[in-house]
């Protein structure tokens, strides 16, 4: 029968998986990772001093947070697979307009075309692209996707250092950006306009009404704005501030192990916890009980990631140490960007996932542009240490968030979602 779900190898979820990894790749390794080095290429070609610069990496971050909560309804006005290849377009234009900058205005203009851009291949639109195909395995198959931000790390970083180094930064730009152009044009004409329904398909490749279907997740929510609803809430100031210890951290984290590894091996150390994140976050997905409650396992990573911190501040110049600080701390990283869409998927109603999962990523986006300035003022105007003092008590608090809005789906009028009533039928699908 032509229409009957397609199961097993046949199953095109999982090429849908592999095309949001490759978005992935690209989105991270140019909007996410790539800033950093912009920034100390503009300053070198330019002689511009670096608050001005590092203002134009925050504008970069704050003008994608109102494209993040907005994204849910450009893909409904134009479709996702247009959506994801304009943004493709125009943060390839955005980075070769950082790269072609003359004064302050252009490249301040310029961090806004790519700071609009990056969010069409980030956090929100990864899940946007998987989550009509998975249900029950969707947990696993987000974190496939999502290890492609990590990958576009490991790849972008010092891809972006060699090219600018051989070939200087306009040019590298191009290079890149035409790549990325005609990649994701590739998977956007190709691959990302099929839907479950125009393939035969079921999401989970199961049958109707089989197996991998999880039960119904959370009620629609009620008239209340999502200000006030404790799940919206502890959930997005969660997120936001597991994100804002991250990215502050990271973005001292070579400088503060250099002095003691040196800098290749502070890089090692880098690509350790880089490394870490991908095992974190396959594990999650992967090795997590269905019935398990997703809050309960991001505080987990949130306290994992809290001790990897202390291990780091009591290390002093012990490199083994080190490391294993570095390792802790990464394997949290990946689970802090895809833990709490999966727990959006269990607390709101289907049709409502899509905005709060926007949302709470806009959120985040908007709190950890500060949080490198932040932690660098914290170091300039304490020591080493306060880094990860502060990053301790972030963390801590950003658990005690999740903890907060355990059950408050429930409270409001939701149906529990797999985090509490799964089945064990769904649970052996994931």
């Amino acid at each position: 029968m032509p229409n009957s779900p397609h199961r097993g190898p046949g199953f095109y979820g999982w090429y849908i998986v592999a095309a949001a990894f490759v978005v992935a790749v690209f989105g991270w390794g140019f909007g996410f990772y790539g800033p950093p080095v912009y920034l100390e290429a503009v300053r070198q070609a330019r002689g511009w001093p670096i608050a001005l610069v590092s203002g134009a990496v925050t504008v970069h971050f704050l003008t994608g947070t109102g494209i993040i909560a907005g994204l849910p309804l450009l893909h409904r006005r134009f479709g996702l697979p247009a959506v994801t290849f304009a943004g493709a377009v125009l943060l390839a234009v955005g980075v070769l307009g950082w790269a072609l900058a003359r004064t302050p205005w252009q490249l301040y203009l310029a961090a806004v075309l790519s700071g609009a851009a990056w969010p069409t291949m980030g956090a929100a639109a990864v899940n946007a692209i998987v989550a009509p195909w998975f249900v029950a395995k969707r947990p696993a198959a987000l974190s496939m996707a999502y290890n492609g931000a990590s990958i576009g790390g490991v790849v972008f970083s010092p891809l972006w250092v060699a090219l600018i180094g051989r070939i200087g930064f306009p040019m590298a730009a191009l290079v890149v950006g035409t790549g990325m152009i005609a990649v994701l044009g590739a998977l956007a004409w190709l691959v990302l306009p099929r839907t479950p329904a125009s393939m035969g398909q079921v999401p989970d490749g199961e049958d109707a009404g089989g197996p991998g279907q999880a039960p119904k997740a959370a009620a629609a929510l009620p008239a209340a704005p999502l200000a006030r609803d404790r799940a919206f809430v502890t959930l997005s100031a969660g997120m936001a501030l597991a994100l804002f210890a991250q990215i502050g951290l990271i973005a001292q984290l070579i400088s503060l192990l250099a002095p003691t590894l040196g800098p290749d091996g502070a890089g090692l150390a880098a690509g350790l916890a880089t490394a870490a994140a991908i095992v974190g976050r396959i594990a999650v997905g992967w090795a997590m009980p269905a019935g398990t409650d997703r809050r309960r396992v991001a505080v987990l990573s949130l306290l994992i990631q809290a001790v990897g911190c202390g291990v780091l501040m009591l290390a002093e110049a012990t490199a083994p140490f080190l490391l294993l600080g570095a390792i802790l701390v990464g394997l949290g990283i990946g689970n802090a960007t895809s833990l709490p869409p999966l727990i959006a998927q269990v607390e709101f109603a289907p049709a409502e996932a899509p905005r709060v999962v926007a949302l709470i990523v806009a959120i985040s986006q908007g709190a950890y542009a500060f949080a490198p300035a932040a932690f660098g003022l914290m170091r300039q105007a304490g020591s080493d240490r306060a880094v990860f003092v502060v990053a301790i008590v972030i963390q801590v608090a950003a658990a005690g968030a999740y903890l907060a809005g355990i059950r408050a789906h429930t409270r409001r009028g939701g149906t529990p979602g797999p985090s509490s009533a799964t089945p064990p039928s769904a649970m052996r699908s994931l």
